[in-house]
């Protein structure tokens, strides 16, 4: 789904999401100001923002030292786009950031803190790539070796 000037519900909290415009990108950024602090993020802004070389001093700026409401995380989410049940899944191999993803459209709902996990976890998407692959390698010899 495209950029809009639409308010979006999150799907956290249910408060309103403020549009935060990232120049650098020139995307426009959900976020959840009044509420959970959460990010909405639609099927491509992810990858603009994912990495640690990638200015986002417009989103850390509104965030940081706020305090935001805590949310049941294992309340199933409706994606704020399109409607569908947003899943649970995790940004990496390393399975220690959960996210929630929406399969119709591909956005994105990172709660509070999520986005600058998943920036710490791998300085780039080739490092990301290679982490999966290593390991991907690494269960098929453990398989190989078991049999």
């Amino acid at each position: 789904m495209a950029d809009s000037l639409e308010i979006i519900i999150c799907p956290a909290c249910n408060k309103k999401m403020k549009k935060v415009f990232l120049p650098s990108k020139n995307i426009n950024i959900d976020i959840c100001i009044d509420g959970c602090g959460g990010i909405f993020l639609d099927n491509r802004e992810f990858k603009r923002i994912d990495e640690q070389h990638e200015e986002i001093d417009e989103i850390l700026a509104l965030i940081e030292n706020k305090t935001f409401a805590k949310v049941d995380e294992s309340v199933a989410r409706m994606c704020p786009s399109c409607c569908a049940v947003m899943v649970k899944n995790y940004s990496s191999i390393n399975h220690e950031i959960q996210i929630d993803e929406c399969y119709a459209c591909g956005a994105k709902f990172l709660d509070n803190g999520e986005l600058q996990k998943i920036r710490a976890e791998y300085l780039t998407e080739n490092d990301r790539s290679a982490d999966f692959t290593e390991n991907l390698l690494r269960m098929l010899q453990q398989k190989t070796e078991t049999k």
